[in-house]
């Protein structure tokens, strides 16, 4: 195993990963909530920030993973960690609400170099049976941390106060770009005493030139038709489950306002999903079988839609609750199968990690401005957003659709 992709290296970028889940989770879902109490920003304005971020990170997150193919890992993550801090410090000293929609833009600049490359980290130099591994390993950490950072974050600021969503954050990002350092480091003394030159296949590591063995050629199990099928079907699928994920977090705080939730209740309670999603993620691991299954993604986005439904509409605690388990197991098989694909089916996993961010943006952007469409221009129908979202949802399971019907023969 080459020295940068070894087992051990990938246990310092986990924990990264587990940090940076944290730090994101914290701030851009908290966000709304800031921007609703401090700017008396309602459901309209919350989902035009949420599309705007979206739209940010579906610009920039392809070329920010090229950018870590081409010029280093370890250089993009001190970038982006970098940006991010710099931006939230800047943050916490603004009183304007466009300041403020500055300074999460900046932040989505930043971020748009982390989840890419960090998803090539720990993908790098493995073989199939690796990559399961390293995938279910990577989606456990990323949920399970952003589930408790959502489910704590509540909580946080209403001890800690309101200033705390920039200073809890930034205080983890400058961990991250420490240990990035740090890493770094290792990576080079490393490759200096073990000399890792003159093998088959040159890989940039951020320091300089790293040349490593590639893994051996493995003979995949299913047609390159086939695969490249099921990869359409998840890029498609995974940015609509962003569509509704996106949405639902900026219509959070309406949802606590409509069933009288503190902000305290709302992290509790509105973070059920995350935590559905994180079980999702550990059984998909343990089990292989769902590989290159279409009725597991069918079945995923039709339960996706049907949560999203009845989160939106819940008319208590109960429902709200149930609702969430269906939508968190959705938003896993989604996701899972688009990071999967995309990392099986690629030889750059940088590039690919970054397309499989790019898309994930496009979800984050096109749901919120929907909802928020339907509101301006149909502000007396009071569910006109939950509607003209799932209408759009409707539109990725026809195209779902389409793609498996196409692609059958192979």
């Amino acid at each position: 195993m080459p020295s940068m992709y070894s087992r051990r290296f990938k246990t310092g970028y986990f924990v990264l990963e587990g940090l940076h889940s944290a730090a994101t989770v914290y701030y851009l879902y908290y966000l709304y909530f800031y921007m609703e109490k401090v700017f008396g920003f309602g459901n309209k304005a919350n989902l035009c920030l949420a599309a705007l971020n979206g739209g940010t990170y579906a610009l920039l997150a392809w070329g920010a993973g090229r950018f870590a193919q081409r010029f280093g890992y370890f250089n993009a993550l001190k970038i982006g960690f970098g940006v991010m801090a710099g931006a939230l410090g800047v943050g916490s000293q603004l009183q304007s609400a466009s300041g403020q929609i500055i300074v999460v833009v900046a932040v989505v600049i930043g971020m748009s170099f982390t989840w890419p490359t960090l998803g090539a980290l720990v993908s790098e130099g493995e073989s199939r049976a690796g990559l399961q591994q390293m995938v279910g390993i990577y989606n456990a950490v990323w949920a399970g941390t952003g589930a408790v950072a959502y489910f704590t974050g509540g909580a946080m600021l209403d001890r800690l106060g309101l200033q705390a969503l920039f200073y809890v954050p930034m205080a983890l990002l400058i961990t991250e770009l420490a240990l990035t350092f740090w890493l770094a480091d290792r990576v080079r003394r490393t490759r200096d005493r073990r000399g890792d030159l003159g093998s088959s296949q040159s890989t940039r590591d951020g320091i300089g030139i790293l040349i490593v063995d590639a893994p051996p050629a493995e003979v995949h199990p299913h047609s390159p038709a086939r695969a490249r099928s099921f990869l359409r079907m998840a890029w498609l699928a995974n940015p609509f489950a962003y569509i509704g994920m996106n949405t639902l977090v900026a219509l959070m705080p309406g949802i606590a306002l409509r069933l009288e939730l503190s902000t305290t209740l709302a992290g509790f309670s509105g973070s059920i999903w995350c935590f559905a999603r994180f079980g999702t993620f550990v059984g998909l691991w343990l089990w292989p079988g769902w590989h290159y299954r279409f009725r597991w993604l069918l079945l995923g986005y039709l339960a996706l839609v049907s949560g999203f439904i009845l989160i939106l509409l819940a008319p208590n605690l109960s429902v709200l609750i149930a609702a969430q388990m269906l939508f968190g197991g959705a938003i896993g098989l989604t996701y899972y199968s688009s990071l999967f694909y995309s990392m099986d089916m690629s030889e750059t996993k940088g590039e690919h990690g970054g397309i499989h961010e790019s898309v994930i943006g496009l979800g984050n952007f096109a749901g919120p401005a929907v909802g928020a469409a339907a509101l301006q221009f149909l502000p007396q129908y009071s569910h006109s957003g939950t509607l003209a979202v799932t209408l759009l949802l409707l539109c990725g399971l026809g195209g779902l659709m389409s793609i498996w019907w196409s692609g059958r023969g192979s």
